[in-house]
């Protein structure tokens, strides 16, 4: 689960970056492992063979020395030619003669003696002191001896730690050098996904004349012809039905006025009638006006899909702005007012906003028992708006398809004959026109709480 959340955490082109950096890593660390053992490998058998090698030469010099009754050991090996961090021993009869105070049988392998001792040379890796040192013995049995040179290999521990630090530098470097060959990579293997994903965004905003330009590789042309004739066949499906409800609202205007205006008349001089009767035409003008706001609604949606929609933009402060609307549309509904939102500056359409709020409060009458709260608060976008109810709520799985064309709620929630479901719709498209966001959220104990946000321009 964990690495499964890490990966989508992580963007398309981080992961393929990532890849990239990785291997580079690998492939950087095994190379680098390699060289520094077969590099330790060459020069410490050279080292070796070059101990030898002096040994040997050394070990003829002394043999011949010790043929001689009065020589003087020790002065005898402070002779030979045994170069720098080198140092002699003999080992005669039992007795040790050395170059070195500080180095003496003790101080030798203990097996390296014993196979010194048994006739055979040897040599033997071994840390004296701290330094890796080499030690090569040989047997002079003509004159019951053994020869022994010890060598140290500090200064070929400081090439190979310095070895070490310059392959430590050229696998960081080539880590690096991946990492940003996996970025370039992966920014132009991705860049059509990304005109793909900022075309479509484009037209999730409205833009529909967003289109994809032509591919210069011949593999995407196929993908961009494609989007392209999908986004056509789009805009002219939207245009087909903005043009139907629009027409289809125009037309039913005007035989709604005349009969609105019909029933005025009516209901001027209603003497003589029956309670029948003027129940009938109270029913008639309720339901002439439910369908005169419902042929606005839709002429408001068609506007807005056809991009005719003018705002009459005003400053107002939000504070002022939320007692006069709920003065208008929610009397007697509590109005809880932050300070620090109180006098915050915003340029609104004034009737779009308070549309708005009528759509949210007649929603509240409908389906959550009417209003029990209207509240202003600041918030990262500028100010927030809320609207609550002490109804059943909206389920979770219903806040972002509440604000849809002609959705409604359940039929245990909506009162009969109410509502074809474009007031909250409304809602959504007067609040995007102002740059601001709508959405559904639980009230704390219970209910429904509707929430605008919308920038601000000063405070």
């Amino acid at each position: 689960m964990i690495h499964k959340g890490f990966r989508r955490r992580l963007g398309l082109r981080a992961r393929v970056t990532l890849v990239f950096s990785v291997g580079a890593l690998l492939l950087a660390v095994v190379m680098a492992a390699l060289a520094f053992s077969l590099a330790r490998k060459y020069l410490l058998s050279e080292r070796e063979s070059s101990a030898k090698h002096q040994t040997f030469a050394n070990a003829g010099l002394v043999r011949s020395a010790l043929r001689s009754p009065t020589v003087d050991v020790a002065a005898f090996l402070g002779t030979l030619p045994t170069g720098s961090g080198s140092d002699s021993l003999v080992n005669r009869r039992g007795s040790w003669y050395g170059t070195s105070v500080a180095l003496g049988q003790n101080q030798l392998p203990v097996d390296l003696v014993r196979k010194a001792d048994a006739g055979d040379a040897a040599s033997q890796l071994f840390d004296a002191g701290g330094t890796t040192s080499i030690a090569v013995a040989v047997p002079l049995q003509s004159v019951d001896a053994v020869y022994f040179q010890v060598f140290s290999l500090a200064e070929l521990d400081a090439t190979l730690r310095i070895l070490s630090a310059s392959l430590a530098v050229a696998a960081a470097v080539t880590t690096a050098a991946g990492a940003m060959l996996g970025s370039w990579a992966s920014k132009r293997a991705l860049q059509p996904i990304r005109d793909v994903a900022a075309a479509a965004d484009n037209i999730a905003r409205g833009d529909l004349d967003t289109r994809l330009g032509v591919a210069d590789d011949r593999s995407l042309v196929k993908l961009a012809d494609a989007f392209n004739a999908m986004v056509d066949a789009l805009q002219a499906r939207i245009a087909r039905d903005a043009r139907f409800a629009s027409d289809i609202s125009h037309e039913l205007r005007s035989p709604l006025t005349t009969l609105a205006t019909s029933l005025v008349v009516l209901g001027r001089n209603t003497s003589g009638w029956t309670d029948v009767q003027r129940q009938a035409l109270e029913l008639m003008s309720a339901e002439t006006t439910a369908f005169q706001r419902l042929v606005e609604d839709l002429l408001e949606i068609s506007r807005a899909d056809a991009g005719a929609t003018a705002l009459v933009l005003d400053e107002v402060l939000a504070g002022e702005f939320l007692r006069r609307v709920g003065a208008t549309v929610c009397p007697g509904v509590p109005v809880d007012i932050d300070p620090q939102a109180d006098n915050a500056v915003l340029t609104i359409d004034k009737r779009r906003l308070e549309r708005a709020f009528a759509n949210l409060a007649q929603n509240a009458d409908r389906y959550g028992g009417g209003a029990v709260r209207l509240g202003l608060r600041r918030c990262v976008r500028g100010v927030r708006f809320e609207v609550d109810d002490d109804g059943p709520g909206v389920p979770e799985a219903d806040r972002e398809r509440v604000f849809e064309r002609f959705a409604r709620g359940g039929a245990g929630r909506r009162a009969p004959g109410t509502g074809v479901g474009l007031g909250l719709a409304l809602v959504a498209e007067h609040v995007a026109l102002h740059g601001g966001v709508v959405a559904a959220e639980e009230r704390p104990g219970g209910g429904a709480r509707f929430v605008i946000e919308l920038p601000v321009c000063a405070a």
